[in-house]
């Protein structure tokens, strides 16, 4: 393992009972350890780390983040339409960038239910900010201890970027320093914050003050950020609101109009990541697939997509492809939709 902080908390959490402490690892413990005595963690018999929130046995899944193909990824000069055959485009494949981590109910025989609902019928905002913060840990520790020595592979935890979402009622509910205890928890497990993308919900205009606060404070603690949009217009406004480090755009039903196109150049000028979710079916991804050849060729932006039409959130990185090609045969049948 490349983290030697994060082996020594996963050893310790292989005993029944924490061995007896020195005064700063007592410290440490108290730092990792839920305020709530009800909710704990601890592994499974794969390794896993689960936790408990009430009576709610949790842990993480992962869905990858995939770079949209366009051509062979020797292309010289991007800029020129000379230089890119786009009709092998469906012949490149879609390398794995990132990962989004998902909470799930605990299951020993498949990867559980998801738990979106969770934070939405929190008794108290103590206890929405208890489980938002819990399932960041969760999923933090779950992703990294899966890396591996002598891992050069982009698309290895070590490597790739890991999303992790903040529920809009942390949002309100938390009156300190947000991200202050998040990177703090990530500094004694050894953790590499420049790899963390936290995702913000949807703001409305109305949030502003509250977005302008919880974005500098983000920012202090030197996370990069992610907003959802639920269209490209939306993504507009919230370029000049928000600054993202990255946009996150609802996929279906995509139209590569002139307003698109404009979102895409911004985008590109800025170094935004630009990320089209929910990804299920093969006309949706057609879309997304004909934006990429187009916006590469014109600037050399790349854009990513996610979504069911290639993977389903697993508990185990090692199942993914590092790379896939495009296969019709792969649309996500409706009871397959996912809520990302």
């Amino acid at each position: 393992m490349l983290f030697p902080a994060l082996e020594h908390y996963l050893a310790r959490l292989q005993e029944t009972t924490l061995p007896k402490a020195t005064s700063s690892e007592q410290s440490d413990d108290a730092e990792l350890m839920s305020r709530n005595p009800a909710n704990r963690v601890w592994l499974d018999s794969d390794g896993r780390v689960q936790g408990t929130y009430f009576n709610t046995t949790l842990t993480s899944v992962f869905q990858p983040i995939r770079q949209i193909a366009v051509s062979r990824e020797d292309v010289n000069s991007p800029t020129s339409t000379d230089s890119i055959d786009i009709s092998e485009a469906h012949k490149d494949t879609h390398k794995i960038v990132g990962y989004e981590g998902f909470a799930h109910s605990y299951s020993p025989n498949d990867n559980g239910l998801y738990l979106w609902k969770l934070l939405d019928h929190a008794a108290s905002d103590d206890e929405s900010i208890e489980l938002d913060r819990l399932c960041r840990m969760l999923h933090s520790i779950n992703f990294y201890r899966q890396s591996k020595e002598g891992s050069e592979a982009e698309q290895s935890p070590q490597n790739a970027d890991l999303y992790l979402s903040v529920h809009a009622r942390l949002l309100a509910a938390v009156d300190s320093n947000h991200g202050m205890a998040f990177r703090r928890i990530l500094r004694l497990l050894g953790l590499p914050h420049e790899n963390i993308v936290l995702q913000l919900p949807t703001i409305t205009s109305t949030q502003s003050w509250l977005l302008n606060y919880v974005l500098d404070n983000y920012r202090r603690n030197q996370f990069r950020l992610a907003v959802n949009a639920d269209t490209v217009a939306q993504a507009h406004g919230l370029l000049e609101r928000v600054r993202p480090d990255v946009l996150k755009i609802d996929g279906r039903g995509l139209i590569n109009d002139a307003e698109t196109q404009r979102l895409l150049e911004i985008t590109q000028k800025r170094g935004i990541r630009v990320i089209f979710k929910r990804l299920e079916k093969l006309r949706d991804f057609e879309s997304v697939q004909k934006l990429a050849e187009q916006s590469f060729v014109l600037t050399g932006a790349r854009i990513a997509g996610q979504g069911f039409f290639w993977d389903r959130p697993q508990a185990s990185l090692g199942v993914f492809s590092a790379s896939v090609r495009v296969n019709q045969s792969a649309m996500a049948s409706p009871s397959q939709q996912a809520p990302l």
